[in-house]
């Protein structure tokens, strides 16, 4: 049982942390942003077993191993993928805040990943335009608003500044004309989140622009949408599920490793995200870091045809 108990729960726990209450202070929330890490249990139970020299113990150590492999698992491995044939067009989302990042030295780096569509988040007051000057060349259409802005290769219309709740904009919205026709994109910034001692996990903000968010996409009349930006969570956080009820997610991949992006030296958690509607992911890569203090997401989309 010393053994048994709390492999059982662990896989629980992995498996379905949706039935854990999300009081007091948004417990829920925070172990489904936390969840992959709740894997280092499992050596310990190993370990116990070991100690014990119980192979029953083992058995049951190795249920949430297998629990753990198959959910987060395949992030982590580099496996052959089956060619996804083409790719329409490229988009990139970085925040660009913290105190290491400088203008000239990302926007180098912007251009030489190549995407098609650029959203920034979190621009500096002072670096809003020194990243226009140094991306207009080959972004020369761009929509911003506050800390947000888009840089697009292809010619942008229908912008909009959205209220999502707060103090400033959290989402520009614009439709650019892609080659494979007009797509709405949105650069966005959920508020932050934070733990606290009188809050718990403080997502209430985060959680009602979310909403907001997701209305508005929902009303949305393009047939493509893509959203792109820090969404100050985890997708398997219940606070993001009416985007994510919406929207379908790029995908997990990464390139190599579990595709976090934040913080970027030493990630552990991933904030940063692509969601889409009416295109089809061809591959995700976080990139390394860029000197913010998040990682970017680079995305390749195509339409349905």
């Amino acid at each position: 049982m010393r053994i048994a108990l709390p492999a059982v729960l662990l896989t629980a726990l992995l498996v379905f942390p949706g039935v854990l209450p999300n009081t007091p202070g948004h417990l829920g929330s925070l172990v489904e942003t936390a969840l992959p890490w709740f894997g280092l249990g499992i050596p310990l139970l190993l370990a116990a077993a070991a100690v014990r020299r119980s192979l029953k113990g083992l058995a049951f150590a190795l249920v949430p191993t297998v629990a753990w492999a198959a959910l987060f698992g395949p992030g982590l491995v580099s496996l052959p993928q089956p060619s996804p044939g083409r790719t329409d067009f490229q988009v990139l989302t970085l925040n660009v805040g913290g105190d290491r990042t400088a203008p000239r030295d990302v926007a180098r780096d912007i251009l030489a990943a190549d995407a098609d569509v650029v959203a920034l988040e979190k621009v500096p007051n002072g670096a809003m335009k020194t990243y226009e000057q140094e991306l207009h060349a080959i972004y020369p259409h761009r929509a911003t608003g506050d800390t947000l802005g888009l840089w697009s290769r292809y010619p942008l219309h229908g912008v909009e500044k959205l209220d999502l709740g707060g103090a400033w904009p959290h989402a520009v919205r614009a439709v650019a004309r892609t080659p494979v026709g007009d797509t709405a994109v949105y650069a966005v910034r959920l508020p932050s989140v934070r733990v606290t001692v009188r809050e718990g996990f403080a997502v209430r903000r985060r959680d009602a622009s979310a909403a907001r968010l997701a209305e508005r996409v929902a009303r949305d009349p393009a047939r493509r949408v893509v959203v792109l930006g820090d969404l100050n969570g985890s997708l398997r956080d219940r606070g993001l599920a009416p985007l994510t009820h919406r929207l379908r997610p790029a995908g997990g991949g990464s390139g190599h490793g579990p595709g976090f992006t934040w913080p970027a030296a030493f990630p552990v958690v991933r904030l940063d995200h692509v969601l889409l509607r009416g295109l089809t992911p061809t591959g995700t890569t976080v990139l390394p870091d860029l000197g913010s203090d998040h990682r970017p997401v680079l995305t390749g989309l195509r339409s349905f045809r």
